[in-house]
């Protein structure tokens, strides 16, 4: 009995203690800070553009901008409407952009990559300034070759795809072989691409369509070729990132979209105009600035939802 009386006085003497603690704070003289408890970051919005002059427009637009390096790429972090954007330069090329995605990636955890610039058309229905929203992109220069004998040429129109990600033995001989011998597509992410479509009367050079990016360190001039490719692979427009950046962005499980505007298409002699990559970074604009939107809406929802 005597010990729970006794349990019972030490409680209320702590709570009395905290009372006369907590007054005492308040209505203390002294100068106080309140150090508040740390957030989760923000992830940020990745933009990608291979070349000054499909990165450096967007990169403009930042606020409180500091810029890193890393291997070919520039990293460009700073703030637009607020939110944080990384606008990174990747370099030209697979190989440059799928290893300035992964460290993109890897060292500021975007919420949403989208790659973008210039193309050169393979479906004759489109024009220079026209903008292809990748509704799937693919490396269109993964081929396996038949065999041919010393002497008989080559003929790229008879080559066969080989899905590199088909198969963890060889993709050309072997057991594994026949499973690679597939086309592998991309997605973009349907949440972005639905959005980009919402804007497309933003665009006023020419028009906003989904369609098949393909990638590949070329620049087709062959009219037999680029026909080939569009009736085989789909391919609306060719470059020679968005696909490399697709498959990294999938590989760390980060949605992804490539945004595509012709700069040039020999198909129906679109005139190669470089003044298209600024016009591409302007549609992004429209594009980030509704996702930003969207995404303080839905803050704002849930804080009302909670209160």
């Amino acid at each position: 009995m005597i010990n729970n009386i006794t349990k019972s006085l030490n409680a209320v003497s702590i709570v009395v203690a905290l009372f006369i603690c907590c007054n005492a704070v308040a209505s203390s003289s002294m100068k106080q800070v309140i150090t508040p408890s740390s957030s989760v970051p923000l992830q940020p919005i990745m933009i990608q553009g291979p070349m000054p002059i499909e990165a450096q427009y967007f990169a403009s637009l930042l606020n409180n901008v500091t810029v890193e390096y890393s291997g070919n790429a520039t990293f460009y972090l700073g703030t637009y409407n607020e939110y944080p954007v990384v606008v990174a330069q990747t370099g030209k090329g697979l190989e440059n952009t799928a290893a300035a995605t992964a460290v993109g990636i890897t060292r500021y955890k975007p919420r949403v990559i989208i790659n973008q610039g210039t193309s050169g058309g393979h479906d004759p229905a489109l024009h220079v300034g026209d903008i292809v929203l990748g509704a799937r992109s693919i490396n269109a220069t993964s081929f396996k070759t038949p065999k041919r004998n010393k002497g008989e040429g080559s003929q790229p129109l008879t080559w066969i795809p080989m899905d590199l990600m088909a198969s963890q033995g060889s993709a050309g001989e072997g057991e594994g072989a026949a499973d690679a011998e597939k086309l592998r597509f991309y997605a973009g992410d349907n949440e972005l691409i639905t959005l980009a479509m919402s804007l497309r009367n933003k665009h006023t050079r020419g028009k906003v369509v989904t369609g098949t990016i393909g990638s590949g360190n070329f620049w087709n001039n062959e009219l037999d070729r680029i026909e080939w490719l569009h009736k085989n692979l789909g391919t609306s427009v060719e470059e020679m990132e968005t696909s490399a950046a697709a498959q990294i962005a999938y590989a760390y499980g980060v949605p992804f979209v490539g945004i595509r505007i012709l700069s040039n298409n020999i198909t129906n002699r679109g005139e190669y105009d470089p003044s298209t990559a600024k016009d591409c970074q302007l549609f992004v604009k429209h594009v980030v600035e509704a996702y930003i939107s969207s995404l303080k809406n839905a803050l704002i929802e849930r804080k009302v939802s909670v209160d």
